[in-house]
């Protein structure tokens, strides 16, 4: 049986509760039936439970306080506030009315009110529509706050909120799409178990149960970007555990404590800096266990700012899951040496609060550079002292490249640099990544603009003393020194352009570039020519190899869309999110999977095929940062709104051309969009290993002559091409005649929207 969705069993819980509890009240702004809230967890609640169940006037305030009497007349209510950042708004009601009721009377009074707030950013609300506002209600006395997971039962929460009130809940509004998690399983490879007495914490760990390298402690709100994160750490070799509370005060933390023996703790939460939940669990962490932490703890939030309504903007500022991994990554990458009074903030514009308690600004998600102690080896090269110096290295940044090109140095050579400092680009095939310097001094460049260095390249030293005005930037004594062809230091020895023949490694030792050998026939001097992007050479590498390797054959269908189109139009209002043909098609493709597993497997040999346990689906993408395949993971168990979350966030990652490695491998099978106005068919390759590729074209019209009248109908053209080695035209032809079905057949797109 499909689980729930968490607003589905919000509705569920608090229908059991109104049934239960005759003396509870459900007060808010537009809950009444046929409306049913503004987010659906009251719908049915005014027509099951007439008279307890009002829709009230716009008056937050009001509404807190006929609750306070409510509970102090001997009844319970429920105050629903349509958004939490209307909370603010209640905030003098159950602070000083329905808190300080429990005890300032003489005696203790019970005060069974729970505040329900829908918190949280992700549906480009805006400013006053997205906030997390938690920590502004840390700390009342008497007062508990719980948050929704996706593990915890929404009908305990209410009831520890009613029982043991006053209390307010915390509801994610991105979460209340998701599904509720069940029986241990939490997906993407994970399970979980609850630790300490109810409502607990939900402990969640990869499935080979592999001790954690880091614990990521996360309100329920951000548990999917925190599994996300975990997912990417563990290709990166970082093993990660997540510890979920359903309440965030007061604050339990003896059943984490033995996770966190040894581990690097991050506290990762969508609000703004200050004064925040993880602040309060960093600090009590290391009042009690710092001993036993393995470093400071890590603390992370969304950046210092209004939360933007343009989607693009939001995930700028609103803590995500890239934002989680590059901080650990960071963390991880000097955990050797790093200072045990640093606390570090984890979205550009959040603060480092140093040892001394002097404040620095700490940069974006970056990409740590490769930052050795002096006496390390780097890539071959001898290495300096500590009196010359820190090396910068070239780190392996994916696993794709083995060389990078140093795009453009941030930093000015003999500039003074602070630690956590960007100082240099360097371009892989997918992506520009910066890399940071971990040391104080002054930059000391060793590599040239334009030049393509091996992982391990000694680029740089941060010297502890400025360069003399005399002193020439050179590498320590017995270092390598890389240069670009045709630069200052080749024209400077009277070398000749690289691509001639004089374009040899002068007497200075200098080593000419990867590709920098004379060329075969050098163009005429006249001719123009055009240098293909690093990204564009990692697409050609994978076409040729398509091409040269794969013996291909390619089928089509044609599929009438309206039915799908005038669903998906409901389905998108309904759930206030773009969810089109694209999104459809992902999941089409992937319930094919149980039916035709072999179109996902990989060819191993002329005689065997290895079968996907379960479809990751890519999806080429091009914004003009070059084409992207980025994959969609555990296509088929997730529901579709889950899905589009996924997709768009990917759109906006080819619109900066921001991948990682692990956004680009794992791919079990590719679909090729080519949705440009006017595309009626597109042929695509097959990418090795894979053993298909999708192809969808763009919407059209099409007239058809029917009982002597012209019928209009939205169609669009579904191909396949498959690697005929594997996979015969009869199996090709049935597996989009089943992908197809699911795009038009009534029954099978209510499955699809499921």
């Amino acid at each position: 049986m499909t689980a729930p969705r968490v607003v589905e069993a919000l509705n569920a819980a608090l229908h059991r509760h109104l049934r239960e509890r005759p003396g509870l009240h459900l007060l808010g702004e537009d809950l009444a039936d046929p409306y049913g809230g503004a987010f659906k967890a009251t719908r049915g609640l005014s027509t099951a439970h007439p008279g307890r169940v009002l829709s009230t006037p716009l008056s937050e305030a009001g509404i807190a306080g006929v609750a306070a009497g409510l509970a102090l007349a001997g009844d319970s209510a429920i105050v629903e506030v349509m958004f939490g950042d209307f909370a603010t708004l209640v905030f003098d009601q159950v602070a000083n009315m329905v808190a300080k009721s429990v005890t300032m009377y003489g005696r203790t009074l019970p005060m069974p009110v729970l505040v329900r707030c829908p918190v949280g950013a992700g549906r480009g609300y805006g400013p006053t529509h997205s906030q997390s506002v938690q920590k502004h209600f840390l700390g009342v006395p008497n007062l508990a706050l719980y948050e929704t997971t996706p593990f915890h039962d929404p009908y305990d929460l209410i009831a520890l909120g009613l029982d043991r009130g006053p209390a307010m809940l915390f509801e994610d509004k991105v979460l209340y799409t998701r599904r509720v998690l069940r029986d241990g399983d939490a997906g993407e490879g994970h399970g979980y178990r609850f630790l300490g007495a109810e409502p607990g914490w939900a402990h969640v760990f990869p499935d080979d149960l592999a001790r954690a390298d880091v614990v990521l402690l996360c309100p329920g709100g951000v548990v999917h970007r925190a599994l996300r994160a975990a997912r990417e750490l563990r290709a990166h070799g970082v093993v990660a555990h997540l510890a979920v509370p359903a309440r965030l005060h007061p604050l339990d933390l003896d059943p984490v404590l033995p996770l966190v023996d040894g581990a690097l703790v991050v506290v990762a939460e969508e609000s703004t800096p200050g004064g925040t939940w993880g602040a309060e669990v960093a600090a009590a962490l290391t009042e009690r266990a710092w001993g036993a932490l393995r470093a400071p703890v890590v603390r992370l939030t969304s950046a210092d700012s209004v939360i933007p309504a343009a989607a693009h903007l939001e995930r700028q500022v609103v803590l995500g899951a890239d934002h989680i991994v590059a901080a650990v990554r960071r963390a991880v990458a000097v955990l050797p040496t790093v200072p045990r009074l640093v606390a570090a903030a984890a979205v550009p514009g959040a603060e480092v609060v140093g040892a001394l308690g002097t404040a620095a600004a700490v940069p974006g998600p970056e990409v740590a550079a490769a930052s050795e102690p002096a006496g390390a080896p780097a890539g071959g090269a001898p290495s300096g002292t500590a009196r010359s110096g820190h090396r910068i290295t070239a780190p392996k940044l994916n696993n794709n490249d083995d060389t990078y090109l140093v795009l453009h140095w941030l930093v000015e050579d003999g500039a003074p640099v602070a630690p956590g400092t960007p100082v240099v680009e360097l371009e892989t095939s997918k992506a520009v990544e910066e890399l940071l310097c971990e040391h104080a001094g002054f930059l000391r460049a060793h590599v040239e603009v334009g030049t393509e260095v091996p992982v391990g390249a000694h680029l740089a030293t941060i010297s502890p003393r400025a360069p003399e005005p005399a002193d020439e930037p050179a590498p320590d004594a017995g270092g390598e020194r890389f240069t670009a062809p045709g630069t200052a230091s080749d024209r400077a020895a009277g070398a000749a352009p690289a691509g001639t023949a004089a374009a040899l490694p002068t007497a200075t030792s200098d080593l000419a570039p990867l590709g920098a050998a004379p060329a075969a026939h050098p163009p005429a001097a006249t001719a123009r020519t055009h240098l293909l992007d690093r990204v564009q050479q990692g697409t050609a590498a994978v076409v040729a190899r398509a091409h040269r390797e794969v013996p291909a054959a390619f089928t089509a269908v044609e599929v009438r869309v309206d039915r799908l189109l005038d669903r998906l139009a409901r389905f998108s209002s309904d759930h206030d999110a773009e969810v089109g043909i694209t999104e459809a098609l992902v999941k089409a493709v992937a319930a094919a999977h149980p039916e035709f597993g072999l179109l996902f497997g990989s060819l191993v040999d002329d005689r065997t095929v290895a079968l996907a346990p379960t479809p990751h689906v890519a999806i080429t993408m091009d914004a003009g940062k070059g084409l992207y395949t980025p994959v969609v993971r555990d296509c088929a168990d997730r529901p579709l709104i889950d899905l589009a979350d996924d997709i768009m966030d990917l759109r906006v990652k080819a619109v900066r051309g921001s991948f990682s490695a692990a956004e680009l491998t794992g791919a079990t099978i590719t679909i090729s969009l080519n949705t440009g106005d006017d595309v009626l068919l597109a042929v695509p390759i097959v990418m090795w290993p894979q053993l298909a590729m999708v192809s969808l074209s763009a919407t059209r019209t099409r007239l058809d002559l029917v009982d002597g009248e012209l019928r209009q109908s939205r169609v669009v053209t579904l191909g396949l091409a498959y690697d005929h080695r594997a996979i015969n035209g009869r199996e090709a032809s049935e597996f989009l005649r089943a992908v197809a079905d699911s795009l038009r057949e009534p029954e099978r797109i209510d499955e699809l929207l499921d």
